[in-house]
This record gives C-alpha cells, sequence and structure tokens, in this order.
C-alpha cells in the first residue's frame, strides 16, 4: 500500500513538471527550423534603419562604412570583428553580403545577430543562397526583414537585392530586375548611390539570362558608386564588365578581414571612393 501510494504520488508529480515545462513554449525550441521567437532578435533590418536615422551625418559630403560578407558559422571570428570595428572612427554603419547562415537555419542567425548586436554602429544585411536553404528564407524575413529593399542616408542611396538565382531554380525572376531599375533610376534627392547583392552577377549561381539587364541597370544609373557583393569568401575589386561600374567582393569572416569604404563627390559632383582592408 505505501509502495503503490509512493508510486503515485512520484507519477503525479512527473506530470506536472512535464505539463508545466510543456506549457512554456517559450523554453524550448521544438526545431532547429523553428524562427517565430519573440524578444529583440525580429525585424532587425527595421531596427537598425531607426539606428542609423536617429545618428545623421555631421555636416560634409563624406561618409565611411564597413563591408562584409558570409559570416556563416564563424561566430568566434565575428566577436573578434565586432572588437575591431568598434575601435574604428568615424563609422556611420556595417553591411554584411549575406550568408548569414550556414544551413539556413534560425538559430545560426540569431548567434551571428547576439555579435552584431554589441557593435557600436548599426548593421545591415542582404539574404545569400545559404540563409535560402530549408525555411530560411522565411526565417530571414522574420529575424532580420525584407529580401529587397533600399534607403537614403545621408548623400548615398543604398540597394539591397537577392541574386540567389539558384535557389529560386532559375526562374527568370531573381533577380527581381525591373524593381532594381526602378530604385536606381531615383536618387531620391541623394548624390551617389551603391548596390549590394550576395551572389555577384557574373557567378554561376546568378542567372546569367538576366545578367545584361541587371549590369545594363547599373551601367546607365546616375551616379553609381559601386557595387558590392559576397559568395566567394575572398577580396576582388575590378571593372568585371568593363562598363565603368567597379564590383567590389568581400573577405568572408574566416578571413579575419573587412574593408572600410569612404565616400564622397567630386568637384564635378561625381562619386569618388577610397577603400581600405583592415586585418584583425
Amino acid at each position: 500500500m505505501f509502495l503503490s501510494t509512493l508510486l503515485s504520488r512520484r507519477w503525479t508529480t512527473s506530470c506536472v513538471a512535464a505539463l508545466t515545462l510543456l506549457s512554456s513554449c517559450e523554453m524550448l525550441e521544438f526545431s532547429p527550423n523553428a524562427y517565430n521567437n519573440t524578444g529583440d532578435q525580429t525585424d532587425l533590418t527595421a531596427k537598425n534603419l531607426a539606428r542609423l536615422a536617429a545618428k545623421p551625418l555631421p555636416p560634409g559630403d563624406t561618409l565611411r562604412f564597413v563591408f562584409t560578407g558570409d559570416s556563416q558559422r564563424f561566430y568566434e571570428h565575428a566577436e573578434n570583428l565586432v572588437k575591431s570595428v568598434n575601435q574604428q572612427r568615424d563609422l556611420s554603419l556595417l553591411v554584411v553580403a549575406g550568408d548569414i547562415s550556414d544551413f539556413g537555419l534560425p538559430r545560426e542567425m540569431r548567434l551571428v545577430a547576439e555579435r552584431l548586436n554589441k557593435l557600436t554602429i548599426p548593421y545591415l544585411t542582404v539574404i545569400g543562397n545559404h540563409d535560402q536553404l530549408a525555411n530560411g528564407r522565411e526565417a530571414y524575413q522574420h529575424i532580420f526583414g525584407p529580401l529587397n529593399y533600399s534607403f537614403v542616408y545621408g548623400n548615398t542611396k543604398f540597394t539591397f537585392i537577392d541574386t540567389n538565382s539558384r535557389e529560386y531554380n532559375f526562374n527568370g525572376k531573381i533577380p527581381d530586375v525591373p524593381w532594381l531599375q526602378q530604385q536606381v533610376s531615383n536618387l531620391e534627392g541623394a548624390k551617389r548611390q551603391i548596390v549590394m547583392s550576395h551572389v555577384p552577377p557574373d557567378d554561376g549561381d546568378f542567372d546569367l539570362n538576366l545578367t545584361p539587364a541587371y549590369t545594363q541597370a547599373l551601367a546607365t544609373a546616375p551616379k553609381m558608386a559601386f557595387e558590392l557583393n559576397g559568395h566567394r569568401h575572398s577580396f576582388r575589386i575590378g571593372e568585371t564588365f568593363n562598363d565603368g561600374v567597379t564590383y567590389i567582393n568581400s573577405a568572408a569572416f574566416e578571413r579575419d578581414q573587412y574593408i572600410i569604404l569612404t565616400v564622397w563627390n567630386d568637384a564635378n559632383d561625381q562619386p569618388r571612393f577610397r577603400l581600405k582592408t583592415v586585418t584583425f
């Protein structure tokens, strides 16, 4: 009788504990693909744009920002990058050219975001091909924000666009060239503009049927300073299509290197830039 009562009490206690744990849904992550978390790791693009707007550039025409890409699972490198960037002076923002994650897992994106949130400056991202694995596309939109977006800061217009054509089975719609054409044709009061994507337009993961229209949009756009890419994990710069547009590719976080770009307009009101690589 005593043993039966004791077992019954233990069973009841175990059931209550289990039910209590299961009722606390925010404490459990049932799947590595789950992304509907609450807290401060949602809508990070909008939040960082708000931070940027709250820190307008001082009088003058010069903008300095950090360019990097492909953070993936290089968490220790991310921590070191943040420490290095926080020691720099007169920076306005940091931009990441995609592949925040390696397998499109929300947990990966959140782990990188935790580290980038320690930056003293706002940061903005564009989606990479690895960010679209599994249900990564939906996770990216929940944690960061839109796949295509633009904004003006100071005298510079930024346009970020999804160029991960392979992840859409080369359906002829990615990148969204009509949207790009609309964005780059209107400076919205800016004096120069910059486009950033993940996959470069000369890469096999880019829909090469769309390359001519994409590059033409950039070559004919007013005041185009340069186009930024990631994906290849190594630094590269040049006029890839010999059309006057400079393409700059970032090193991955694992290379322990990032780029500081300084942009301004010359006496003829044409965009100019200076590039500095920083190893940490």
